[in-house]
């Protein structure tokens, strides 16, 4: 028997179901959708209908994380985890995480009755961009059990505790220490996520395999020099602070330029007293630091901070570092990332990996469980924005791939049936019979 899907009708439900979540927002005008407020309860009443209409059983656990199982043919099986976030940074796109868990019930819909030899659990999480609390992986880092319960303490702007608001949604926070999967009972992760870069776009690839996720170090840097008129201070000696972080700036740029891989950003910057006509006192900023290989980036890192150290002594300015995070880089599991290249190559694709530069929940599932990333085109690399983009004929390609990878996993456990080898029979999005 062989078995026809219609890739490209699971696309376009995919997209219009991203166009529906995007309605469910914190803020009218935009879309801006925070860890258990009331607009992730309306994306949550979205998902649980799609969820059920695709077979799987819906329930929240303690951290606000929606999930979907598909129950195994046989008893003692593991699960395969697939999703993405539900999440969302302020004024964003409508793809960023929620396009990958419409992806993966769009996946199980389409594996339908076949018999896997494993457990299915289709995950929307319910925090990584680390908005409301200023800590990312919320959701994931419950399930990979590395949730720190100290954080329940945190306060949002609002100054909501976190307790609190996992109260107010309806949950109880004594059931954050039933959330996390055992490691022993868990396939693997996968995540679906559209790549947020020109990478892709510029290849003319639909999709791809990512086999790291590059480590990052933030700092807050602080410049101070001394305020004074802007008309009546010869301009030597001035201790201008926001002179010096401006060499310090071009040297970032000009560091990140010289090292292959190196990714080095000034994002924010804070000039005080802020005033036209009067030398800046104070300068705050951020740095962002990224690269594949630990070593490489926090050597960067050092010398960056060597530089800004340099610029400040020679310009009368006083400099410390305020704050620093340093995540490491994630490599993705070898055979898992493996099974997503032969997926994407029995579509007729050539098999390519790349690095992610953006941090995603794989960063806090992969601490504990083998983890594999399916990166989708987006063709005009903007995200974080609503100007955020996806063809539809790239997530069909999408779905088709995840579809394979679930049935590739089958078989090597000896699952084949009708649907696994009509799957690896073919050669072509389109499933022609």
């Amino acid at each position: 028997m062989s078995i026809i899907i219609d890739f490209d009708q699971l696309a376009a439900e995919c997209l219009s179901r991203c166009e529906e979540l995007a309605t469910h927002t914190d803020t009218p005008g935009q879309l801006t959708r925070l860890f258990l407020t009331p607009a992730m309860l309306g994306a949550h009443q979205c998902v649980s209908d799609w969820m059920r209409q695709a077979g799987l059983t819906v329930r929240t656990d303690g951290a606000g994380n929606l999930i979907g199982s598909r129950p195994p043919s046989t008893i003692h099986s593991k699960t395969l985890i697939i999703g993405s976030h539900l999440d969302t940074v302020p004024n964003a796109g409508r793809y960023d995480g929620m396009l990958g868990v419409v992806a993966a019930i769009a996946a199980v819909k389409a594996i339908g009755h076949a018999k896997l030899p494993f457990a299915i659990d289709v995950i929307g999480f319910s925090e990584e961009e680390g908005v409301r609390y200023s800590t990312p992986y919320l959701g994931s880092r419950a399930i990979a059990g590395t949730f720190d319960i100290n954080w329940l303490s945190t306060t949002d702007t609002q100054g909501v505790f976190m307790v609190k608001a996992i109260e107010d949604f309806g949950l109880s926070a004594a059931d954050l220490c039933s959330t996390a999967y055992s490691p022993d009972r868990v396939l693997g992760f996968v995540e679906a996520h559209i790549e947020q870069g020109p990478v892709l776009a510029r290849l003319n690839l639909p999709v791809a395999a990512v086999d790291a996720i590059a480590g990052q170090s933030r700092l807050k840097m602080v410049f101070v020099g001394q305020s004074g008129h802007a008309g009546t201070t010869p301009m030597v000696p001035r201790a201008d602070a926001l002179v010096c972080a401006a060499r310090f700036i071009v040297a970032v740029s000009d560091h990140g330029r010289n090292v292959e891989g190196l990714r080095a950003t000034v994002g924010f910057i804070d000039s005080r007293p802020n005033a036209r006509n009067v030398i800046p006192s104070e300068v705050t900023l951020s740095l962002d630091v990224r690269h594949a290989d630990d070593r490489v980036r926090r050597d960067a890192v050092g010398k960056l901070c060597d530089l800004a150290s340099g610029f400040a002594s020679s310009d009368g300015v006083a400099f410390a570092i305020t704050q620093t995070e340093d995540q490491s880089a994630s490599a993705m599991d070898p055979c898992l990332t493996e099974k997503m290249q032969l997926a994407i190559a029995s579509t007729g694709l050539p098999k390519f990996s790349m690095l992610s530069g953006a941090g995603h929940d794989a960063v806090a599932m992969a601490q504990r469980f083998p983890t594999a990333m399916l990166f989708i085109r987006q063709p005009s690399g903007i995200s974080h924005h609503p100007d955020e983009d996806v063809e539809r004929a790239d997530v069909a390609v999408a779905i088709e791939v995840l579809a394979r990878f679930v049935c590739e996993l089958a078989a090597d456990s000896g699952g084949v049936d009708d649907l696994s080898n009509s799957l690896r029979s073919m050669g072509s999005t389109g499933f022609q019979s």
